[in-house]
């Protein structure tokens, strides 16, 4: 199959969104001029450009792309040429207004936006078929085009009738029968048993709280029924051209799509990452999101495809990116794997939703620091990298998520809706990425033996598979140190007797889980050595089980709060961070897992790629960092004899040097 490797050919690809339909074309040239100034490589086109495309029924209006495809390959910049299917014209709406999603409520969601598309709609697949299949019989031989990018972002939920249609289809296909379906679902509560299949319907407004296996369900379904659309666009265009990769475009830690379902069927995985620059700890969400990346493409190189340049226009309040920061995050995302960077947009817009959100270009024109920057970062990329494409990053350590268990932990009537699957997965991350010990990201049903030491945050779903590799793992030699609430229930989201898996519980030394007692907003747990937050649980232990920490008062006094038993351990609380790091060190260092680059100044992240050494310094004082041995700075080609000193947001690329000293 394709790959970004066929694509990059030894370079980082560097570029952004390019949507010159919004101006002259006179513009364009100067566009050109300007992207080679900044070193672009690549741009994407016409993601929003259908009703440009089609702006009526049936017509085809090709001409400008024709054009742009052309002016683009003139000047040696490489095309990803999305279908544009993300944003249908007003008149599909119009003339088929079965196409436009509708809510729990039954209301309809209007075109005059973007993703007003429901997509169950066979109205909506058809022409979206249309459209890309005369996209790619066009282009397809066009020298400009390397690669596909289907769709964009693709987040549409759908409560409507063809889609209560396709439901039960899909609920048809996995249980069988209704009684499968009845049992999965514990129907039987409240009265709600179906005796036919036209009575289910999609999880809409409901006078109290819903079945949560049928919610579950369909958000199974949800992701699936996209997924569906995307495979459709993308086996056209891979018909016409069988020789180049095809991606969708990723949201960051999004709960909508099974992610590792999804990455399977891209020869690209690529992500949109925009951190908070007023974030202390936006370089770490950006660090968990390019780990969970890399390793949704199977620890291969990855796209970076959109990034604000400045600041985005979404926030309640939107900060611009200071001094240096746009090129530090963009050098940490080369660090662990992005063979492409990229941005949304080239040029920022003038008119529309989105005129402030920045571009690489922005309103202040070529003479403005955004531009300037983007300038440096471009040639610095361009310079690097024949040494970094194609390059991997590892890692001893890894962390298990699941789109099943975060959707079923979600749901309404559980013991604390304070409880966040995303942000428990941010805190465990979190403590590796300050403790500098390079995670990835598996699925509780991976293999993992390769990994020295397993964490698992909070999965409160687990499958009697991914139990089993478990208690394998840990038999075979592995770490395993375990979150609160996790293994409480199976697949069908039904408890397990005893309110953990008794797999678990024996594997963790957990005899008796008595009650589960989450805590306030603002309530904490005494812990001895550490300060517990957001949850606790009445436990004891089974008597080979060593108690770490234990409760200090209140009503769990001496019981425990962390649990070893051998090479599992199990935290039954959420550790301020400082102690929720040195627990993963201290199971990370019995594990043999050691940093890349011990002794580290605060807010300085090492990352290895290939035979590379990256420093990268999140903070704005000026630090130090010892670096034994001799090597040499590539973005300088100054020397590095023991030390590196890094100013604000500063970035050294470091390769070994064996030369002796005094040697040129």
């Amino acid at each position: 199959m394709p790959s970004l490797q066929n694509v990059t050919r030894g370079r980082i690809l560097f570029g952004g969104d390019y949507n010159p339909e919004q101006w002259p074309e006179e513009v364009w040239h100067d566009d050109v001029r300007l992207m080679k100034e900044a070193g672009v490589t690549t741009v994407t086109l016409g993601v929003f450009s259908w009703a440009k495309l089609e702006p009526r029924p049936g017509a085809r209006e090709f001409g400008w792309l024709d054009r742009l495809m052309d002016l683009m390959h003139e000047h040696g910049i490489g095309v990803v040429l999305a279908t544009p299917t993300s944003a249908p014209p007003p008149w599909l709406g119009r003339l088929h207004p079965e196409t436009l999603p509708r809510d729990e409520d039954g209301n309809v969601e209007w075109w005059g936006s973007r993703q007003h598309f429901a997509h169950s709609s066979a109205a909506y697949r058809r022409h979206a078929a249309a459209i890309t299949e005369d996209l790619a019989a066009r282009y397809a031989h066009h020298p400009a085009l390397t690669m596909w990018h289907i769709n964009n972002e693709y987040c549409t939920y759908d409560w409507g009738d063809e889609t209560a249609t396709a439901f039960r289809r899909w609920l048809r296909e996995r249980y069988g029968t209704l009684t499968a379906l009845n049992t999965a679902w514990g129907s039987a509560f409240w009265g709600q048993s179906y005796d036919a299949w036209e009575e289910i319907l999609p999880p809409r407004r409901a006078h109290y709280m819903k079945t949560p296996t049928q919610v579950l369900d369909f958000k199974r379904f949800t992701s699936d029924a996209l997924l569906e659309c995307y495979a459709a666009e993308r086996d056209i265009v891979r018909a016409h051209t069988p020789h180049l990769p095809v991606t969708t475009n990723f949201m960051p830690l999004w709960q909508g799509q099974d992610g590792w379902k999804w990455a399977v069927e891209e020869d690209v995985v690529s992500v949109d990452l925009y951190p908070d620059p007023r974030d202390p700890l936006g370089g770490q969400y950006g660090a968990l999101v390019q780990d969970l990346t890399r390793s949704q493409a199977g620890g291969g190189p990855w796209m970076l495809m959109e990034q604000a340049a400045g600041p985005v226009n979404w926030r309640g309040v939107n900060h611009p990116k200071p001094a240096g920061l746009n090129r530090l995050w963009t050098w940490q995302a080369v660090a662990r794997g992005a063979d492409a960077v990229c941005y949304f947009q080239w040029r920022q817009s003038r008119q529309g939703a989105e005129k402030f959100h920045s571009g690489m270009l922005s309103h202040a024109g070529e003479e403005g620091r955004t531009f300037r920057e983007v300038c440096r970062i471009g040639a610095e990329l361009r310079a690097l990298g024949p040494e970094v494409a194609g390059t991997r990053t590892t890692a001893e350590v890894a962390v298990l998520h699941d789109w099943d268990a975060w959707w079923a932990g979600q749901q309404d009537g559980r013991p604390s809706a304070l409880l966040d699957h995303a942000e428990l997965l941010r805190a465990w991350h979190r403590a590796l990425w300050e403790a500098n010990l390079p995670a990835d990201f598996a699925h509780p049903e991976h293999d993992l033996s390769a990994y020295r030491l397993v964490v698992v945050p909070h999965l409160y779903l687990l499958t009697d598979t991914a139990l089993d590799g478990l208690v394998t793992y840990v038999r075979e030699g592995g770490t395993l140190v375990c979150g609160f609430f996790t293994g409480v229930a199976d697949a069908d989201d039904r408890v397990r007797p005893g309110g953990m898996d008794a797999r678990l519980r024996a594997l963790l030394g957990v005899r008796t889980l008595h009650e589960w007692w989450p805590l306030d907003a603002g309530e904490s747990v005494d812990c001895g050595e550490f300060t517990g937050t957001l949850w606790s649980e009445e436990l004891t232990a089974d008597d080979a089980a060593e108690t770490v920490a234990a409760h200090r008062g209140g009503e769990l006094d001496g019981l425990p709060a962390v649990l070893r038993h051998g090479r599992a351990w199990y935290v039954s609380t959420l550790p301020a961070p400082d102690g929720l790091r040195g627990l993963l060190v201290r199971a990370a260092t019995e594990a043999g897992v050691r940093p890349p680059l011990p002794g580290l100044p605060h807010g300085v992240e090492a990352v290895r790629r290939g035979d590379l050494l990256f420093l990268l310094h999140h903070g704005r004082a000026e630090v130090t960092v010892t670096v034994p041995g001799r090597h040499r700075d590539l973005l300088t080609g100054e020397p590095v004899d023991g030390t590196v000193t890094l100013g604000r947001h500063g970035v050294a690329v470091l390769r070994e040097d064996a030369r002796p000293a005094g040697s040129s």
